[in-house]
């Protein structure tokens, strides 16, 4: 596998790395285990190393550091670092996933990048699952690069008010286990859609959706918006 050559990182348990690639509709087709307890595990030691480096390295208070620890662990967040490293590419997917998009849709990229993290830990330790983030989100952290996960709703917002117009926000679905829910958001402006956006949480499903919004209009302009 590529990208454990890239990292230096001798194995003897491949498997595991296959598996952090295995997306639950390539299970549903074979006998074998998708990436989803592995991206728990994934989550929880990428927080835990994000929060030490900003508590080590900054003098920021916890509120602080709680926002910013939020900004470079989002979903769009995760879908940049796996995408730089092309994670995507290892991706088993079921035949109608794999034909939809599946390899860049954005929920099954980032938790990719997740589950990752959560075979190196198992495989090579705290150390090295450390050492990757270091490598792969840090840099982020560093440059304080936050455009690529901004407040769309915020946006939006100031947009739509200096027209006076009404906004409004919906969760019209949810699908999936009660840990890994994905929701679909959409936004309507004087109440027609002018947005779309799907994510594992209902927040970051309308930010997506604001955001889809914001890419179709130009300049703020929405009257000449299609449904």
């Amino acid at each position: 596998m590529e990208i454990l050559e890239k990292l230096n990182i001798q194995t003897n348990n491949i498997d595991i790395y296959e598996q952090a690639f295995t997306h639950t509709s390539y299970v549903n087709e074979n006998n074998t285990i998708s990436y989803e307890r592995l991206e728990f595990l994934g989550d929880a030691i990428l927080e835990l190393i994000v929060s030490e480096y900003l508590y080590l390295n900054t003098d920021y208070d916890e509120g602080v550091m709680t926002k910013i620890r939020a900004h470079y662990v989002c979903e769009n967040a995760l879908y940049e670092y796996s995408i730089n490293f092309k994670l995507n590419e290892y991706l088993k997917l079921g035949n109608g996933e794999a034909e939809s998009g599946g390899k860049f849709r954005k929920a099954i990229v980032a938790d990719i990048f997740e589950a990752f993290i959560g075979a190196l830990f198992l495989d090579q330790g705290i150390n090295k699952a450390k050492e990757f983030i270091y490598l792969s989100v840090i840099p982020y952290i560093k440059e304080n690069k936050l455009d690529f996960f901004g407040d769309y709703k915020s946006k939006l917002q100031e947009l739509v008010q200096t027209d006076k117009r009404s906004l409004e926000y919906d969760i019209i679905s949810e699908e999936g286990p009660a840990h890994n829910k994905t929701f679909k958001a959409i936004v309507k402006i004087d109440d027609v859609i002018y947005g779309t956006g799907e994510a594992h949480s209902k927040k970051a499903a309308e930010q997506e959706a604001a955001k889809n919004a914001l890419d179709k209009s130009v300049q703020g302009n929405f009257n000449d918006q299609d449904q």
